[in-house]
């Protein structure tokens, strides 16, 4: 592991010269909230569209960050991230905009500076894939959707 596996640089972009950058809200939460940078957006119920953040990320190989709705938002709204979890790999260096969706039935304004989803950090691997004839057999074997129980 690299001495920066830690580390996950951040560029402000000139739209974004005051937002905060991503934070966690407490010590226990594993999310970085995030906000918008765009000035105020109304998204009609149904409608989704892409939010700028005014940032850029910079992750250590191996490091993926993961794009998750905010659980208050949902509850309240009705906004949700269709794509969610969206992954942001570590060779991307552009601009993290957020595809936001009004799944409520009323019109949501989020304003400049809101917290709109949070951010997720997580490892992962590249296994070789390997074409095979048969599989090894379990006990499930192709039981798929709700196999297991309800």
């Amino acid at each position: 592991m690299s001495a920066d596996a830690g580390r996950v640089r951040v560029r402000r972009l000139p739209h974004n010269p005051d937002i905060p950058l991503p934070s966690r809200q407490t010590a226990g939460a594993a999310g970085y909230d995030v906000a918008s940078a765009e000035a105020d957006v109304t998204l009609a119920p149904g409608e989704r569209r892409t939010i700028a953040t005014g940032l850029a990320f910079e992750l250590p190989e191996g490091l993926e960050m993961q794009v998750r709705p905010r659980s208050g938002l949902a509850l309240r709204y009705g906004l949700t991230l269709p794509n969610a979890p969206g992954t942001i790999d570590a060779d991307y260096r552009g601009e993290l905009r957020i595809i936001v969706q009004n799944g409520g039935t009323e019109p949501v304004t989020l304003k400049r500076g809101e917290r709109i989803a949070q951010l997720v950090f997580a490892r992962f691997q590249t296994p070789v894939l390997e074409e095979a004839e048969g599989l090894t057999a379990t006990d499930r074997g192709e039981g798929g959707f709700g196999s297991t129980g309800r």
